[in-house]
C-alpha cells in the first residue's frame, strides 16, 4: 500500500486507515455521522491525495482532450474547470475526470485514484497528435476543503478573494505561505468550499496552517466514509458504483456533459443512444421505511419482479432515511414512481425522486 505525504498525520489522530485504489486512507476519525455533520454545518479537511492528475502541454493539447473527453472544452476560458467523462469505444466510461484550463496550451486533468494507470494509457493510446503529458499523480497532493464555513476560515491563509472563486472555477495563487498552489471550487459534497493542489513536500505544513487558522471554525479531519455520504445526498456519480466502463453517459444521466457539437471517441454511438432513448437509467430513489439500501441490492416492481439493481445506498445522515441510486428499466425512471428494495427478505417501499437528496 502507498501513504500519502500525509498518512503519518491520519495515524497519529487515530484514524481508521483502509485501503482504497492501493493507498492507505483514512476512512474515519469520530465517526461518519459526525464527520458528515462537521461538512454540512461547519468546515471539514478531507486528504484526497490519491487522486490522479495529468498535465496535457502544448498546441496540440486541445485537440486531443476533445478527442477523448465527452464536454467541450473548447468552451473553457483560463481558470475554468469542466466536469467531463472519457467514454470508451463500447458505450461505456473509462472515467469521469475534472479538466482544468490553465492556459490554451497547459492543461489538468483530474481523474479517480483506482483508474490512473488505466486512464494513462487509454489517453496515450489516443495522443496521436503528439501532445505532451506528464503524470504528475505521485508528486502532487489535493485536500478538500469543505463546508460552509470553509471560506471564512481559510481567507486569512491566502493574497486570493477566496468568495471570488466561483463554482467550477480556479486560481493559482498563494497559499499558506506557499506560492503557485491551485485553488479550486469543484466540491464534491454540495457544501462548499475548495481544493488545494500542492507539491508532496508542502503538504504537511499546508495541513497543520489549515487545522490552525480553522480550530476558531470548529474544523475537523473527514475520511472517505463521510465524503461517501456527503456526495451521495448530492446524487453524484461515484466510478465503480454508479459509472463504469459497461454505463454509458446518457443511461447515467450524463447527457449534460456530453456534447455531440463535436468529435469524440464513440460520439456516433452515444448520440444515436440518446436519440433511441437508452433501456435503463440511472435513478434516485429514497425508502418510505426503515432500512439501508446497499450496492447489489435488487429493485423491484410493485409486483416483485427485478427491474434493476442499487449501484450506490446509505442511511443519509442529513434525512435521517435510507437513500440510493440504481439502474433501472427506462419507464420506471419519473419522480413518484413507487419501487421496493429487497433488503433481505423484505422488499421495503420506495419512491423515485428528483436528484438532489440535500436540498441544503
Amino acid at each position: 500500500m502507498k501513504n500519502t505525504a500525509l498518512t503519518h498525520i491520519h495515524e497519529s489522530l487515530d484514524a481508521k486507515l483502509v485501503p482504497f485504489a492501493g493507498y492507505n486512507m483514512p476512512v474515519s476519525y469520530e465517526g461518519i455521522n459526525l464527520e458528515h455533520e462537521t461538512v454540512r454545518k461547519a468546515v471539514g479537511v478531507f486528504d484526497v491525495s490519491h487522486m490522479g492528475e495529468f498535465l496535457i502541454e502544448g498546441p496540440n493539447a486541445l485537440e486531443l482532450i476533445q478527442k477523448v473527453t465527452s464536454n467541450d472544452a473548447a468552451k473553457l476560458v483560463d481558470g475554468q474547470a469542466q466536469y467531463s467523462c472519457f467514454p470508451n469505444d463500447k458505450g461505456g466510461i473509462v472515467d469521469d475526470l475534472i479538466v482544468y484550463r490553465m492556459h490554451d496550451d497547459k492543461w489538468l486533468l483530474v481523474v479517480n485514484a483506482s483508474n490512473i494507470e488505466k486512464d494513462w494509457d487509454w489517453i496515450s493510446s489516443h495522443n496521436t497528435m503528439g501532445a505532451k503529458m506528464t503524470n504528475l499523480s505521485e508528486a502532487y497532493s489535493l485536500l478538500a476543503i469543505q463546508g460552509p464555513k470553509a471560506i471564512e476560515a481559510m481567507q486569512s491563509l491566502t493574497s486570493e478573494d477566496l468568495n471570488s472563486i466561483g463554482f467550477y472555477t480556479f486560481k493559482v495563487s498563494d497559499f499558506a505561505g506557499i506560492k503557485d498552489v491551485i485553488i479550486s471550487a469543484t466540491g464534491y459534497t454540495g457544501s462548499g468550499g475548495f481544493e488545494i493542489y500542492c507539491k508532496n513536500g508542502d503538504a504537511e505544513h499546508i495541513w497543520n496552517k489549515v487545522m490552525e487558522v480553522g480550530s476558531g471554525f470548529g474544523i475537523k479531519p473527514i475520511g472517505l466514509a463521510a465524503r461517501d455520504t456527503l456526495r451521495l445526498e448530492m446524487g453524484y456519480c461515484l466510478y465503480g458504483n454508479d459509472i463504469n466502463d459497461t454505463t454509458s453517459p446518457i443511461e447515467a444521466g450524463l447527457g449534460w456533459i456530453t456534447k455531440f457539437t463535436k468529435d469524440f471517441i464513440n460520439a456516433e454511438g452515444l448520440k444515436k443512444e440518446k436519440e433511441q432513448g437508452p433501456e435503463n437509467r440511472l435513478i434516485a430513489f429514497e425508502l418510505n421505511e426503515r432500512g439501508i439500501p446497499r450496492q447489489g441490492y435488487d429493485i423491484l416492481d410493485g409486483s416483485g419482479h427485478k427491474i434493476g439493481l442499487v449501484t450506490s445506498g446509505t442511511m443519509s445522515p442529513s434525512l435521517g432515511k435510507g437513500i440510493g441510486m440504481g439502474y433501472v428499466k427506462q419507464n420506471f425512471k419519473t419522480p413518484g414512481t413507487e419501487l421496493h428494495i429487497q433488503i433481505r427478505k423484505k422488499a421495503v417501499p420506495a419512491t423515485v425522486i428528483k436528484l438532489p437528496f440535500y436540498k441544503g
